[in-house]
């Protein structure tokens, strides 16, 4: 587990790892950054009161260094990433072991099932949920068990991590997805089964909602550039809407009739919103359309700015090398 600033969420989300319906050995190793508030706290509580929960140092905080660091020091044949304010469903490890050993897969996972406990983070749940929010995304809208481009958080065969060298701690973000992609590119499968389910805990304001997206779309420009074939329309739509707004908005200060580009737009997602927030409460749908603007206008405005520069750093990466990790059934790392 990746952990920073998680004093909120990590003791419900160690919990649903430690209630799973498991009989098998388990360890939980919580890769901890420079958190500002009280979760190393919180983490050390949490391992002083269960010796399967083991600590270990991210100085950076930087998500894909504290996987590679916390999976270095993993001591089992079957891996599993979660999130610090994520909750597993109760079957989720025993039914992620069943599918790996019956499918083959090098990487399988579930639906990420957002879930919010105010009405933003209803509202950005229900965005989450639909299609006008996150396109056909398979991971957030369910569908059929199969073969997947990327799946939420996986769980792995330790023998498929090893070969593909880890996380790139280049990636800030977007770094699942390009993972899932070299693990494809050496003949692995990432494998999707809707079994499999995470509670996911969505930003609560609008400033943390459009600085996830716009890093969103910032990083998954380079991983497009970085892998040629990557990229297809789902990914693709919000940058081209906000290049239609913006000249449209700009444009009918000349030519009038452009500025039904914007208003077409407001329009369908007034519409969507209304539409896809049924049920809800009235303080819910009516943020339902400024949430859906902000995912898809952060996303796009970082996709189309991502830098040149960063696309080039990472265009020829040399190789991460073997990921180090323990031999089976020992454990090597002592109390933090």
């Amino acid at each position: 587990m990746p952990i920073l600033n998680e004093e909120r969420h990590l003791a419900e989300s160690v919990a649903a790892i430690t209630e799973q319906d498991w009989d098998g050995p388990l360890e939980i190793i919580l890769a901890l950054g420079p958190s500002t508030d009280a979760t190393d706290d919180v983490a050390r509580r949490l391992a002083a009161s269960d010796p399967r929960i083991r600590l270990v140092d991210n100085p950076t905080g930087l998500t894909p260094e504290a996987l590679n660091l916390a999976i270095g020091q993993a001591a089992y044949d079957i891996v599993a990433r979660v999130d610090g304010h994520g909750l597993l469903s109760p079957g989720y490890l025993r039914t992620a072991a069943t599918t790996l050993a019956e499918t083959g897969a090098a990487n399988v996972g579930g639906i990420m099932y957002a879930e919010g406990t105010t009405p933003f983070e209803r509202a950005v749940a229900c965005a989450m949920k639909s299609r006008i929010g996150v396109g056909g995304a398979r991971f957030k809208l369910g569908g059929q068990a199969g073969e997947a481009e990327t799946v939420y958080l996986g769980v792995f065969d330790r023998g498929w991590l090893q070969r593909v060298g880890g996380y790139d701690t280049r990636f800030r973000r977007a770094q699942d997805w390009e993972m899932n992609w070299r693990l494809r590119a050496l003949g692995g499968t990432v494998w999707f089964t809707p079994q499999m389910r995470v509670t996911y805990r969505p930003r609560g304001t609008f400033a943390t909602l459009a600085s996830q997206y716009f890093q969103y779309g910032t990083w998954r420009r380079v991983v497009a550039r970085r892998h040629k074939g990557s990229i297809n329309a789902r990914y693709l739509a919000p940058p081209v809407a906000v290049a239609a707004i913006a000249v449209g908005a700009v444009g009918g200060l000349v030519w009038r009739p452009l500025w039904l580009v914007p208003a077409a737009y407001l329009t369908a997602i007034a519409a969507g919103g209304w539409a896809i927030s049924q049920g809800e409460p009235a303080k819910v749908r009516a943020l339902v359309p400024p949430v859906l603007a902000t995912m898809h206008l952060a996303w796009g405005a970082g996709f189309l700015t991502s830098r040149v520069r960063l696309a080039e750093d990472v265009q020829d990466p040399p190789s991460n090398g073997p990921l180090h990790l323990a031999s089976p059934g020992q454990q090597q790392l002592g109390p933090r």
